[in-house]
């Protein structure tokens, strides 16, 4: 494995911000886009990894690629359509760490020779499958990292549920990318919380006034859950102010009990909040508290189709506790604090505990 896969396997969510100047779905987005500005700017605002359309439809070539080398030592992904080790050659000749291999053009046989052939060339590949047949076809190819497209390339319809259901699927074992779709912080952290490594953005940067900014904002944290939501006119007014999750607590010994889980649009996360039992409401995530002495438990657990994604720490029932933060900011893995927050001096305390 190369350092195109290394830059990608670390801890939290990695980005791979991709260059393009237009593309067969959307026509135009950034027809002056200048790889060598990008590429540096792009690196410094946080990207794992850079992609780079060489291919004439997305208005790019072998030349793009060679300027975002000559401007950055961030890894390269050469992206287009390859079918020939001659591709390849070309591609490590102009810079690249890895190419894009696209299971929906090549069969097992085409697939498993570009990648011995880029093994030998030094070159990592990211195989591409948008189904679950594509998705089975490149675990049983050995392929790591392994992309699912939230696009289908023949229609160029984004189906993110079907995405994360693949990226769920894919092996632990593997390095993951998500690809395509990814507008707001919401959408790459169900893509995290769903087994994801990484995110590949490339339009949503493109038709950014400051592509390095929007992608210092899609790949920051901590996110903001706003919770204890009943009303749909207070899920407008979090989403408003800038939530990644709304919550809806359906727990019987709350006041603040929600009707249900209301719609909200796909721009956020939505979260069950149950107390000793949970069933299925359609939300994406599920908070769930032990029950303790007739109240919540302290602290939870997040859950996505079952599987716990997060710990959550929070305060204990009705009581503070000085030592909220310190303890928050000692703990290990994925976390969500939750507790008392009430006032801007508490929030920012917050946010640093978490970081």
């Amino acid at each position: 494995m190369g350092r195109f896969r290394d830059a990608l396997s670390g801890p939290g969510l990695a980005g791979i911000a991709e260059i393009k100047r237009r593309s067969p779905s959307a026509g135009d987005l950034r027809p002056d886009a200048d790889p060598a500005t990008l590429a540096p700017r792009l690196a410094a605002a946080g990207a794992a990894a850079l992609s780079v359309l060489v291919d004439e439809r997305f208005g790019g070539s072998l030349d793009d690629l060679r300027a975002a080398r000559a401007a950055t030592d961030a890894p390269l992904l050469g992206k287009g359509f390859f079918h020939e080790e001659d591709d390849l050659r070309g591609l490590r000749d102009a810079g690249a760490d890895a190419a894009l291999l696209l299971l929906r053009d090549l069969d097992d046989s085409q697939a498993a020779d570009l990648m011995r052939a880029a093994a030998e060339l030094g070159l990592d590949t990211l195989v591409e499958a948008h189904d679950g047949d594509e998705l089975g076809r490149a675990v049983r190819l050995g392929a790591d990292p392994i992309g699912i497209n939230a696009r289908d390339l023949t229609s160029f319809r984004i189906d993110r549920r079907v995405q994360l259901e693949l990226v769920a699927r894919a092996p632990r074992d593997r390095v993951v990318v998500a690809e395509s779709g990814v507008d707001v912080r919401a959408h790459g952290a169900a893509a995290e919380l769903a087994g994801a490594d990484a995110v590949l953005v490339g339009t949503a940067l493109m038709r950014a006034p400051d592509p390095a900014a929007k992608l210092g904002e899609l790949l920051s944290r901590p996110l903001v859950k706003v919770c204890g939501l009943t009303r749909p006119e207070d899920v407008e007014v979090a989403v408003e102010a800038g939530a990644d999750l709304v919550g809806f607590i359906l727990a019987r010994e709350t006041p603040r009990r929600a009707p249900g889980v209301l719609e909200s649009p796909d721009t956020v996360l939505s979260v069950a909040v149950f107390v000793g039992e949970h069933e299925k409401t359609g939300a994406d995530l599920v908070q769930l508290y032990r029950r303790e002495n007739g109240h919540r438990s302290r602290d939870c657990v997040l859950l996505r189709d079952g599987r716990e994604v997060a710990r959550v720490l929070d305060l204990p029932w009705q009581r503070e506790d000085p030592a909220h933060l310190a303890r928050a900011a000692g703990a290990q893995g994925r976390v969500m604090l939750a507790g008392g927050i009430k006032d801007h001096a508490r929030v920012r305390a917050y946010v640093a505990a978490a970081r």
